[in-house]
């Protein structure tokens, strides 16, 4: 189980993860779409890790 402080830090890398494929992708989309697809989806799986890991986040604190 990690601590309440590791797993903010943790949510908050992942945050950041995921806008940053996002933004990628983004930026790629215009000139290549098999590419774009896979950085969407890997912000998609940052971003539900992340949810979880606020859930978990939630858990702890009630």
């Amino acid at each position: 189980m990690k601590t309440v402080e590791q797993l903010k830090t943790r949510i908050q890398e992942l945050g950041r993860e995921a806008a940053q494929f996002s933004r990628q992708a983004v930026e790629t989309s215009k000139t290549n779409r098999e590419q774009s697809k896979t950085l969407m989806q890997r912000a998609k799986e940052a971003s539900k890790r992340c949810q979880v890991l606020i859930q978990e986040l939630k858990r702890q604190n009630t």
